[in-house]
């Protein structure tokens, strides 16, 4: 049987990050980023099964360059073990938000057009995505293009809490509901807890927590509830983003400010969340310096962001009637040692209290956290979602 490759993109506004899996035991062959698109200063370091990692600057004055430069280091490298770039299955993606367009899908332009009708409510991931997928489509024409949608983990949840108490006709009209995203993480860590505890019947909450942030309840390997909604602007505050608040707060600031909704909008997105807050930036770790140097904002956002986050947490305990476990994932709930113990202080009549010293243990590594007394597992759990995506993209032209 021939071997099977996929390569997994994951586009930004102003980056291009890929991995390469030979899939028959999900290896790793060649994987990079490439930051900072359309500047002169551009970086780009790569790494590979064969070569160790290396860091160049360029100058990448757009997507169609970054894209010939990650193709020409793939060839290279594919070149050095005899294979060719056309032995790739499947440029894999991971697709944000197209609405009632879910799943796995081939991207072809019926897709893209979705996607682009939900640039709106999604305007720092699907507009790169659309970007990237065409260019790519151009430079490897034979290659099947596959998006692996955030939202189709979500699929499970229940009408009633997927639901909005808007008009049915609004609901009906532009497809408004809760789709939830960060699915592949999501799906991922549940497994991983799964696995880990050796038993399928689980009730686990997953925490994604990083410049975006979700939380999600899961049983069974099933999404039941989730804090995204219909746009990436809800739930927990994020980086630059608000989270949830109360809709007529904006009602009442346009009409005070005169804002129109694109001005509103882009302060929702690029001011808000834990930047608004802090007034200090967007980065947890400047944040907690700050708050440790004494700054009043950084430590109010650090206090909203955990309680809100513990607040998900008790209401989806509520939800699920119970739970076996807790996981944290992404950047700041893998290395977010105080954000952990902050949350998870004061559960321990929930049956949730954690070990100090394994919280403080080495970071970026799966580990159970919790303390020998406590009823609730928890884990701290490195995401994985580009071999989620890649899985899903074999058994979609394989199945």
């Amino acid at each position: 049987m021939n071997a099977k490759y996929v390569l997994v993109c994951n586009p930004g506004s102003t980056s291009l990050k890929y991995k390469l899996f030979q899939m028959d035991d999900e290896q790793i062959l060649a994987e990079g980023r490439i930051e900072r698109v359309g500047s002169d200063d551009s970086i780009f370091i790569y790494e590979s099964s064969t070569h160790p990692t290396k860091e160049e600057q360029l100058h990448i004055p757009d997507y169609q360059s970054a894209v010939n430069a990650v193709i020409k280091v793939l060839k290279e490298e594919m070149d050095r073990k005899g294979i060719e770039l056309k032995n790739i299955s499947a440029v894999g993606f991971k697709i944000v938000h197209a609405g009632k367009k879910t799943g796995t899908l081939e991207l072809n332009d019926d897709v893209l057009e979705a996607m682009k009708k939900y640039s709106f409510v999604a305007p720092a991931h699907n507009p790169p995505y659309i970007t990237a997928i065409n260019i790519f489509k151009k430079e490897l024409p034979n290659t099947p293009m596959i998006g692996v949608f955030e939202t189709s983990f979500h699929s499970t949840i229940s009408e009633y809490a997927y639901t909005y108490g808007i008009p049915k006709k609004w609901r009906e009209k532009y497809d408004i509901r809760r789709y939830g995203f960060h699915g592949a993480s999501h799906r991922y860590v549940s497994e991983r807890v799964s696995s880990l505890m050796g038993k399928n019947n689980i009730k686990v909450i997953t925490c994604h927590l990083g410049g975006s942030s979700s939380i999600c309840a899961v049983e069974n390997g099933r999404s039941i509830d989730t804090s995204l909604g219909f746009s990436l602007q809800s739930g927990v505050q994020h980086n630059n983003r608000c989270g949830d608040i109360d809709p007529f707060i904006l009602l009442y600031i346009m009409e005070k400010e005169g804002l129109s909704p694109k001005e509103v909008a882009d302060i929702l997105v690029n001011n808000s969340g834990l930047k608004g807050l802090s007034g200090v930036g967007n980065d947890l770790r400047d944040i907690e310096e700050s708050a440790y140097n004494g700054i009043e904002s950084a430590k109010l956002a650090i206090d909203v962001f955990c309680y809100e986050i513990k607040k998900y947490i008790g209401s989806y305990i509520a939800i699920l009637g119970g739970i076996d476990a807790i996981a944290f994932a992404g950047g700041i709930g893998e290395n977010g040692i105080k954000i952990r113990e902050k949350v998870c202080k004061n559960l321990d009549h929930l049956g949730i209290s954690i070990d100090i010293g394994k919280n403080r243990g080495l970071e970026n590594i799966e580990r159970l956290i919790s303390d020998e007394d406590s009823k609730v597992k928890v884990f701290v759990i490195p995401t994985n979602e580009e071999i989620v995506v890649a899985r899903e993209c074999i058994k979609l032209l394989y199945s």
